[in-house]
């Protein structure tokens, strides 16, 4: 099923077998699970604003699950100056993300929980996402 959705917030939790599960909730309060970090990643990019997403729905032990296929951010129709915050924010989290090894420290011997993973990364991407809000103010 294919739709769009404004994109309330993005959380990781760390599932009982150690794999990370991602969640995308929307605006109306649904949620749309992926263990797939590439569609995490588009996820946390359109985070804040609205996105078109595919997913497919599973049923298990009594439980509707919500899986995320893709996720594509879109261009909102407001203000220009908020596509370039969405751009910022978009381009944060991508070096947030690949700076991750050197923010975690030495490589890891065990995996991250995600909290601890997010707790390192949102700061980083804030103060970036910052320094490009102000680099294009400044030109």
């Amino acid at each position: 099923m294919e739709k769009e959705v404004h994109v309330a917030e993005v959380k990781a939790f760390m599932t009982k077998s150690g794999n990370t599960r991602f969640v995308l909730k929307d605006e109306a309060g649904n949620e749309y699970s992926t263990f797939r970090e590439a569609i995490a990643r588009q996820a946390l990019a359109a985070e804040g604003g609205r996105a078109r997403i595919e997913c497919h729905q599973e049923q298990r032990n009594g439980y509707t699950n919500v899986y995320l296929d893709k996720v594509e951010p879109l261009e909102d129709h407001e203000a220009s100056s908020e596509g370039a915050d969405r751009d910022a924010e978009e381009v944060a989290w991508r070096t947030a993300v690949d700076a991750a090894p050197w923010l975690l420290g030495d490589e890891p011997k065990q995996s991250v929980p995600p909290k601890t993973f997010f707790q390192k990364l949102k700061p980083f991407k804030e103060l970036v996402a910052e320094d490009i809000r102000d680099g294009e103010d400044a030109g």
